[in-house]
């Protein structure tokens, strides 16, 4: 498993994202209102996909880049990756 600078960072948006989640469950379960909800649900999704494109960004810099200059995979494995991993943007 590869851990990269930024994974503590992800970890810690998803955590934060997960609470987040909870207590709009939470939210729903009172009866509050819709809008409100609407309102949190934005920013949970707003959170995880920040912390989705951080960490492909991380990815693309790090193992595409590294595997590249250091001839680790072939170029046409490099970019099949690369194009697996830009469908997640």
């Amino acid at each position: 498993m590869t851990t990269h600078a930024t994974h503590p960072e992800v970890v810690k948006r998803l955590k934060r994202a997960h609470g987040h989640l909870k207590s709009i469950l939470a939210m729903l379960e009172e009866g509050r209102d819709c809008l409100e909800i609407a309102q949190q649900l934005q920013a949970v999704e707003k959170a995880i996909g920040s912390a989705k494109r951080t960490l492909v960004h991380d990815h693309i810099e790090h193992c595409l880049e590294s595997s590249v200059r250091e001839g680790a995979d072939n170029a046409d494995e490099t970019i099949r990756e690369f194009k697996e991993i830009t469908k997640y943007l």
